[in-house]
């Protein structure tokens, strides 16, 4: 069965932009259908706001500014953003977002992480995390944040529970 049509991106920005507060911030939508071979979020940063810096070692994203403007650091060099930019981020870079004085609202897409599994050093599966890591994980899509100090979900960008 083929699945529902969705509104086209940019309409879907606008309207999930309209009347919001000027401080509202994080995930704003994500992509949930369960057949699905993509992952995309729009998440907004309130002024000044950022995403830590981080690797994502598996996964390249392709990042859409839809609105507000900003700095990405794509390993360690800066670039302004602006409504309308589309960088692709490589698996293996590091990179970082901080959003402009109005602040910025993206939109990122990427293929879809395959289920978690936890695994040792050495690369078999394990018992697990000790409980103290649950204030880096993310309440709002599950992510653990791979940085001690992360404020927010590199995923989804919702606020980190632990901050």
């Amino acid at each position: 069965m083929a699945p529902t049509p969705r509104p086209g991106v940019l309409a879907l920005l606008d309207e999930l932009t309209a009347d919001l507060p000027a401080d509202r911030a994080g995930a704003l939508w994500r992509l949930a259908e369960e057949s699905r071979q993509l992952d995309a979020n729009v998440v907004r940063l309130p002024a000044r706001g950022r995403i830590a810096a981080h690797v994502e070692p598996d996964l390249d994203v392709l990042l859409y500014v839809a609105a507000g403007d900003g700095v990405l650091e794509l390993d360690d060099r800066p670039q302004d953003v602006a409504a309308g930019s589309v960088v692709w981020l490589p698996r293996g870079s590091r990179r970082a977002l901080r959003a402009g004085p109005a602040g910025l609202v993206q939109l990122s897409v990427h293929r879809r992480r395959p289920g978690l599994a936890i695994k040792s050093a050495g690369g078999a599966p394990s018992g697990g995390e000790a409980a103290c890591l649950l204030g880096r994980v993310c309440a709002e899509c599950g992510r653990l944040a791979g940085e001690a100090d992360a404020r927010y979900c590199n995923r989804c960008g919702e606020e980190l529970p632990g901050r």
